[in-house]
């Protein structure tokens, strides 16, 4: 039950008279009792709320920074028409930060709350109203409850109750990255010999036999078909198919620090997803894995039509977990799901202790049998810092921003000298720069 503002403001305009003329408790009960006995009726004949029948369709994923649309559709099978207000209340994150206000307004009032609806809907029918989110996080979103206020026709007393109703919207990754797919398949098919000569090289498939042209390397000559023929022949290569290519995602401490407006997971999380898209294009077998101290996502098996799909929904619920990663497991893990020659594309940040104290004395059992590329998200901050000499604390934050990119520098040195790839690169320049780095080892036939 609820008393609105417009019988509060009844009893206050009858109390006036009896205060001013005649001051008794006799007026004052007869003004009230009156208000009373209006709002009983009034109670009385407006719609219950607790026999609604409830139910929920619409969009169950989305991804993040896009608009979802949930329709609950509310049946009432009393024989009083029901008006009054909705509250379908979702989670603060299920919108941009702002969208609720003070007042109470329709979900496609301008300023108003989302969540909130106005509600008629006359006997035995029903009516949809739809609520739409656009939510600020990864993850699953599922709504708490459904309050329905229904008031009488005298609009001086209300009856209230709350709904469960289930239903969960999965807020999957962006994938911004999308935007470079074109411009890196092109180049895939420059290296496939689709829009341009066939690479010739050691460590590729064979293609075809052509006639030799002045510049071949002569190495490339195919000296049995040439006897077989009046003409010197070359062979003619095409980057190797059908490898195997792992993405391991760090989900540790180090996974958490934000970079501009996201946590390091999202861009690396957004690199692994346009690598992954690019590789299955190529024809190579993609698996992933996230871990920490434990696996938090594993996708092995999938084919490339559902690859992608796949990858985005084990990516939607993945946190960074503030622990620090136990470096054995993940190469332990990282090489069981690998049995065959791979290219393993870990993806984690350079800082000097955690690589020192934990990789470093563990790369020769990824790089023994594993072409391993490493990939980290670079804050541009630290750069802006380094240049920095207008005062006392730019010149410190100077120095210290050039200690920390020294110290970058010298991990990224360190792994480079146990042939590991290293990809070092700003948030928005990290997809690009990987799949730049995977293209490069497919021409020169590292997978």
């Amino acid at each position: 039950m609820a008393l609105t503002g417009r019988a509060a403001l009844l009893a206050a305009i009858g109390s006036l008279p009896v205060a001013l003329l005649e001051p008794s408790w006799t007026g004052v009960l007869a003004v009230n009792g009156t208000l009373a006995a209006a709002c009983a009726c009034d109670f009385a004949l407006a719609a219950p709320v607790r026999r609604l029948r409830l139910s929920r369709s619409g969009d169950t994923s989305v991804r993040l920074g896009d608009t979802a649309e949930v329709t609950l559709t509310v049946t009432n099978p009393s024989r009083r028409p029901l008006k009054g207000q909705l509250r379908d209340a979702w989670p603060p994150s299920s919108w941009p930060a702002g969208t609720h206000t003070a007042g109470v307004g329709g979900a496609d009032t301008p300023g108003g709350d989302p969540s909130r609806h106005a509600l008629d809907v006359p006997p035995g029918e029903r009516r949809r109203f739809t609520t739409r989110l656009r939510p600020t996080r990864r993850g699953d979103r599922t709504p708490d409850r459904v309050t329905v206020r229904s008031y009488g026709p005298l609009g001086l007393w209300a009856r209230q109750g709350s709904h469960r109703v289930p239903w969960s919207v999965r807020v999957l990754p962006p994938f911004h990255s999308r935007k470079h797919l074109p411009s890196k398949l092109a180049r895939l098919r420059e290296l496939d010999g689709r829009t341009s000569v066939l690479t010739r090289g050691e460590g590729t498939e064979f293609d075809s036999l052509r006639e030799y042209v002045p510049g071949d390397d002569t190495r490339s000559i195919d000296w049995r078909a040439t006897a077989r023929q009046q003409s010197v022949a070359v062979r003619t290569w095409r980057p190797e198919r059908d490898r195997h290519v792992h993405l391991v995602l760090d989900t540790g401490r180090t996974s958490a620090g934000r970079v501009g407006d996201a946590p390091r997971l999202d861009s690396s999380m957004d690199a692994a997803l346009l690598l992954a898209a690019l590789a299955s294009k190529a024809g190579d077998r993609v698996g992933f894995l996230a871990y920490d101290r434990r696996v938090r996502a594993r996708v092995q098996g999938h084919t490339a039509d559902d690859l992608l799909a796949s990858l985005v929904a084990a990516m939607a619920n993945l946190e960074p977990e503030l622990v620090e990663t136990d470096a054995r497991g993940l190469v332990t893990t990282a090489v069981a799901a690998a049995p065959r020659r791979s290219l393993i594309v870990l993806l984690t940040a350079l800082d000097r202790a955690p690589l020192e104290e934990g990789l470093l004395p563990l790369l020769s059992r990824l790089t023994q049998q594993h072409t391993l590329l490493v990939a980290s998200v670079a804050d541009p901050h630290v750069a802006e810092m380094a240049e920095g000499r207008g005062s006392v604390e730019a010149v410190y934050g100077a120095a210290s921003a050039a200690q920390a990119r020294e110290e970058r520098h010298h991990v990224a040195e360190q792994l480079r000298r146990h042939g590991v790839t290293v990809v070092d690169a700003a948030p928005e320049d990290l997809a690009p720069a990987l799949a730049d780095a995977y293209l490069a080892l497919k021409a020169a036939g590292r997978l």
